[in-house]
């Protein structure tokens, strides 16, 4: 289902050129969206709008950067705690 949807991103260009290369990822965050959407298949997903489509990356690209910053800020907290050692 999220391929599909990563499918449709791509043809109406949508990506950005680091997203290509982060499918992987994309799709994860896709799913997540897409279940919340409670958009459950590729039949529904063909007939969502563009500007629906743009609303669903959107809300992936939010995801993404929440993880990101969770991310660094677990890894800056590894770093203080090796330097009080």
């Amino acid at each position: 289902m999220s391929e599909f949807a990563f499918i449709r991103f791509l043809s109406l260009s949508l990506l950005t050129e680091e997203e290509k290369s982060n499918k992987n990822e994309i799709l994860e965050f896709t799913e997540q969206v897409l279940d919340a959407e409670g958009i459950e298949c590729d039949s529904k997903i063909s007939k969502v709008s563009e500007e629906k489509l743009k609303e669903i990356l959107e809300q992936v690209r939010k995801l993404r950067k929440k993880k990101r910053k969770n991310t660094d800020e677990y890894e800056n907290a590894i770093t203080v705690e090796e330097v009080k050692e």
